[in-house]
């Protein structure tokens, strides 16, 4: 529990806004880079969004894990797009 309180302290400290254009930037290079190297950015992102996902499930209510999950969902069947083409 201790550990899971100092991954949410540290994450409430971090810029908004370079999070999220660092986050935009990741997911145009995952989609733009070709076959398995796009592939393996987007399961990156994937990955980060599980371990967050499992630190704050509980805080959030059921709209806000529902869209969290179809996120997730989306940047998967994505990976699985570009490995497959």
């Amino acid at each position: 529990m201790r550990d899971a309180r100092g991954v949410l302290d540290r994450l409430a400290r971090l810029n908004r806004t370079g999070v999220f254009l660092g986050t935009v930037i990741l997911v145009l290079a995952g989609l733009l880079l070709p076959g398995a190297t796009g592939a393996v950015v987007l399961l990156a992102l994937a990955a980060a969004l599980i371990a967050l996902l499992r630190v704050t499930w509980r805080y959030h209510d059921q709209r806000i894990r529902a869209i969290r999950v179809a996120v997730l969902v989306i940047l998967v069947l994505a990976a699985a797009a570009k490995i497959a083409a």
